[in-house]
């Protein structure tokens, strides 16, 4: 069972998705858009059991500076038509939001930066994904950007600074503004890049990691519950 991962920079790889995934005993096919390596046709969706798109520094719709900008959009909205499970995160959410017909903001209120509180919805305790975290916790935030909510797309999660924070497009497609995948190691290796009063302390961004495996082991858990349905379709 292989998955499709496109990875835009060279420090901001799979990380924990993508130990999760090994140690469940599936295959990932990186992408490295950085590296000028092409993105796949959506024809090319029909080899894969679902698609991972990571973040990166780029505006989503920065296409004159990384024309694989479209190319990834185009491949989004042929998962989000075909119901393929998606995991976009920060840059990939904000791609995921247009591939659903959202469109994409300037920060109004400045970057979000460093550890800080999500807000699960409603909706989103009762998401089988994002739910048993609970109504508040932790996540790591380096962005400006947002995005509209997409018209089918349910609204999981908030910050203080900014209402979208997380969606879910039809049965297992999930945008997460925040990291959740990004341990201490990776985020004190990118410490010049952050504000100086971002707050990155180590243990607590390690606690961020641990609800972030428990996450994606409920995405991926997910997604292969759905998988029949969709071979039936």
């Amino acid at each position: 069972m292989t998955w499709l991962v496109l990875q835009q920079m060279w420090f901001e790889g799979p990380a924990a998705i993508g130990d999760v995934a090994r140690e469940r005993g599936l295959q990932l096919r990186i992408i490295r858009t950085d590296q000028g390596e092409p993105v796949p046709s959506p024809d090319a969706l029909d080899a894969y059991e679902g698609l991972i798109v990571l973040g990166g520094a780029m505006g989503a719709l920065d296409d004159d500076k990384h024309p694989a900008l479209a190319g990834e959009r185009a491949l989004m909205a042929a998962a989000v038509e075909r119901d393929l499970p998606v995991l976009g995160v920060c840059l990939g959410a904000q791609l995921l939001a247009i591939a659903g017909g959202g469109e994409l903001l300037a920060g109004e209120d400045g970057s979000e930066d460093g550890l800080g509180p999500v807000e699960l919805t409603k909706d989103g305790l009762a998401d089988p994904v994002l739910g048993p975290l609970g109504r508040y916790f932790e996540a790591m935030h380096w962005h400006e950007d947002t995005y509209t909510l997409p018209e089918r797309a349910v609204h999981l999660a908030r910050s203080e600074r900014y209402e979208q924070q997380a969606f879910r497009l039809g049965s297992c497609q999930y945008g997460l503004q925040f990291h959740l995948e990004m341990g201490s190691a990776e985020v004190q290796s990118l410490r010049d890049d952050f504000p100086d009063d971002a707050d990155l302390d180590p243990d607590r961004t390690d606690k961020v990691v641990v609800l972030g495996r428990a996450v994606f082991e409920r995405f991926f858990d997910r997604a292969a519950e759905l998988a029949p349905e969709r071979g039936q379709r």
